[in-house]
């Protein structure tokens, strides 16, 4: 009785608590009898449904039909049609490259055999810019007269006023709105084109956007004065459609600031700066600022396409026993068959015979005694002499690595000249004959060799060939006597250009 009485009574707040426990509680068996009763007939109907194999076959053909229905009567969008390819998609071909050339009435008529061996009327786009009128005819680019440039000042003390009427040219023809262009190659009238060249070394670039694309000079005296970064418009260079189009606009308010330069490739150059364009440098456009004989740079051209040739008639002929104009001819006998190969070096080695062999398909052919090394012979001989008379010649003077050329033709590499050519199905055939200077004596594996046969495939590279170029191989069949035959080929993968393996 005292325990009893000794235990506490809950309190209020104790009391209300265990009440809505309760209440809780009891409401939660409630909701899970609730529950309970719901879920049976869905657990009892899924019972029912127990998948036999025939339910399953029927269940499938009904799911079946549905979706041939589904498919052949439910409206679906058309597909969207394939997007229109853009013009500027296809391949650059010819007809998409416009030349400027820059001439006056005086030298025009002069320079007119020049212009024929690259210039197509049916195939190459081309207009000549004159100071005034003089009689054309359809092989040569038709006659543009150029535009009033009296209000342009010019101050290079000694230069020509001339400058400015060509600077404008890039003006002219691309306010011509001729159709069609992705790109405008300028030059002059004594420069030589291998269009083919051109159109795959261009064919790297996207023309739309900002190009400017040539070559230094060949000296490096003339670079110094002028400028290293600027392409020398005498060995040409080319401007994609879109930047020319600009350039066009702001062109003669450059002239206005830029009266002090010399000459019109300087003015091109500096407008572009302004519009913070550089120079993109291909090795291919040659400014030849050089004299005397071009052999040593014709033999050891750098490997890319060959694109053009400048200031040839300061030049002797780059064959021997023929004028100047014969001679460019002859070498465009070449160009015309295979042009990409044009000039392009090779070496091989006669091991047997101890000889080294320097082919410059589509020109010459040089054989020295004894073992050349490679790197060696891609340095250029120096045949030529410097532009200005009056500097000392030595190899400080030009933009790339050359070696002595013995003035003895006896210490000379016995030297073949291109004879003819002819291709045929299975390839392309070019002959060489010697060319003698003095009877010398020679090693008796050459001394009675009269001429070189080379045989050689059509060299096709496509746009990732061009951009990573690789010299070819050849091999000399093993007899000869007074005839060697040469066989150009591909390298193989780790095939090694040497005497010794």
């Amino acid at each position: 009785m005292l325990s009893l009485m000794s235990q506490k009574k809950p309190t209020k707040r104790e009391r209300k608590f265990s009440f809505s426990f309760q209440f809780c509680l009891s409401k939660s068996k409630r909701t899970v009898r609730h529950l309970s009763l719901k879920i049976m007939p869905s657990i009892t109907f899924l019972k029912s449904l127990t998948i036999n194999p025939s339910r399953l076959k029927t269940f499938l053909l009904i799911l079946s039909l549905f979706l041939v229905l589904y498919v052949f009567f439910y409206p679906h969008p058309p597909p969207p049609p394939p997007p229109i390819p853009r013009a500027s998609d296809s391949p650059l071909t010819r007809r998409h490259v416009l030349f400027a050339i820059a001439s006056s009435s005086n030298s025009f008529p002069r320079r007119k055999p020049y212009l024929r061996l690259w210039y197509s009327p049916n195939s190459t786009r081309a207009f000549a810019f004159l100071d005034r009128a003089v009689d054309g005819d359809d092989t040569v680019p038709p006659v543009v007269v150029s535009g009033d440039t009296s209000k342009f000042p010019y101050t290079f003390r000694g230069g020509l006023r001339s400058a400015i009427r060509v600077a404008r040219v890039v003006k002219e023809v691309v306010d011509r709105d001729e159709e069609g262009v992705r790109w405008y190659v300028f030059g002059d009238d004594d420069t030589v084109f291998f269009v083919d060249n051109l159109v795959k070394t261009l064919a790297k670039y996207d023309h739309d956007r900002w190009f400017y694309i040539g070559g230094n000079s060949e000296s490096y005296e003339q670079n110094l004065k002028y400028s290293f970064d600027m392409a020398f418009g005498g060995g040409g260079f080319a401007i994609s459609h879109s930047l020319a189009r600009v350039l066009a606009r702001v062109l003669d308010s450059c002239l206005l600031r830029y009266s002090h330069l010399y000459g019109s490739d300087a003015r091109v150059f500096s407008c572009l700066a302004e519009l913070g364009v550089g120079l993109t440098h291909e090795p291919g456009f040659h400014q030849v600022d050089m004299r005397g004989s071009l052999f040593g740079m014709l033999s050891s051209h750098p490997l890319s396409p060959l694109v053009s040739l400048h200031h040839l008639d300061a030049l002797e002929p780059i064959f021997p026993d023929i004028n100047k104009t014969q001679a460019i001819k002859h070498l465009f006998e070449a160009v015309n068959v295979d042009p990409a190969r044009i000039l392009q070096q090779t070496v091989c080695y006669d091991r047997s015979n101890s000889l080294t062999v320097s082919v410059a398909w589509g020109y010459a052919i040089q054989v020295f005694n004894g073992n050349e090394f490679l790197p060696d012979l891609l340095s250029l001989q120096r045949t030529f002499v410097p532009w200005r008379r009056s500097v000392t010649v030595d190899a400080s003077r030009y933009m790339f690595n050359t070696r002595e050329y013995p003035k003895d033709p006896c210490k000379r590499p016995v030297t073949f000249f291109l004879e003819s050519i002819v291709p045929d199905k299975s390839g392309v055939w070019s002959y060489y004959t010697r060319h003698l200077v003095k009877e010398c004596v020679t090693p008796n594996a050459i001394k009675n060799l009269k001429g070189i046969r080379v045989f050689s495939k059509k060299l096709e590279l496509d746009i990732e060939q061009m951009k990573s170029p690789r010299r070819q191989c050849c091999g000399i069949l093993p007899s000869f006597n007074e005839s060697m035959v040469i066989d150009i080929r591909q390298c193989g993968v780790d095939e090694l250009i040497s005497m010794h393996i």
